[in-house]
């Protein structure tokens, strides 16, 4: 009787023993194809280039009006947005200011839909234009005014390609931010229905341009 309870006992442990190891197979199997799969599918890296280099904040329009005056938008004028957002200074410049064609340059997709249906609201899209690009790699050699609202760094990059593609004349104007060494003509400040305060610069390209200017520091 003894002897069969031991054997009861042995066989127990025995399958218990297995089934632990059929358990840990199994985990060991489970982990190894984790790990495959893991290693097989690619990781998708978005390159920095298609993200934007400034975060959306949308412009005032007491502040979108003053840069348009600023930069003195007239009929005879194309003009461009870079960082253009919805695409609110592009369409204000053709129907408040009757610019003869703007364009926004954007790199979200978002952005640049939701501007294309604006304008189209706005009865603009005739005139008014969007891309969805680097606005380092547009060719906006046509404009003859460029309005910005991005950061300090990036308008110091983006510095030397205003001042070799632009025509000697083309008025240019930031909301918030300077150009480092190059002194703008006019600073002016405005104010929004809340009170708050925005400091708006404005430059003319000149016909010969500081070699100190063409490099993207200070």
């Amino acid at each position: 009787m003894i002897i069969e309870r031991i054997k009861t006992l042995i066989v127990v442990g025995l399958s218990i023993s297995t089934l632990g190891m059929i358990s840990c197979s199994k985990e060991s199997v489970q982990a190894e194809s984790s790990t495959s799969l893991q290693t097989e599918t690619p990781t998708v890296i978005t390159s920095e280039n298609n993200k934007a280099d400034v975060p959306y904040v949308p412009t005032a329009n007491e502040v979108v009006e003053k840069m348009l005056e600023m930069a003195k938008v007239s009929s005879n004028d194309i003009v461009y947005d870079l960082g253009s957002g919805d695409g609110r200074i592009p369409i204000a410049a053709v129907k408040q200011y009757n610019a003869q064609k703007a364009t926004g340059v954007e790199i979200n997709p978002e952005l640049v839909q939701k501007s294309q249906d604006n304008a189209k609201k706005a009865g603009v899209s005739d005139k008014v234009s969007f891309l969805q690009q680097d606005l380092f790699k547009t060719d906006f050699s046509d404009a003859t005014v460029v309005t910005l609202y991005l950061l300090p760094a990036i308008n110091l990059k983006l510095r030397p390609k205003l001042l070799q593609e632009l025509k000697p004349g083309t008025r240019i104007v930031s909301h918030a931010f300077d150009m480092g060494d190059w002194k703008p003509e006019r600073v002016e400040q405005v104010k929004d229905k809340n009170g708050r305060s925005y400091t708006i610069y404005q430059w003319t390209v000149p016909q010969n341009v500081p070699k100190n200017l063409l490099s993207s520091s200070k």
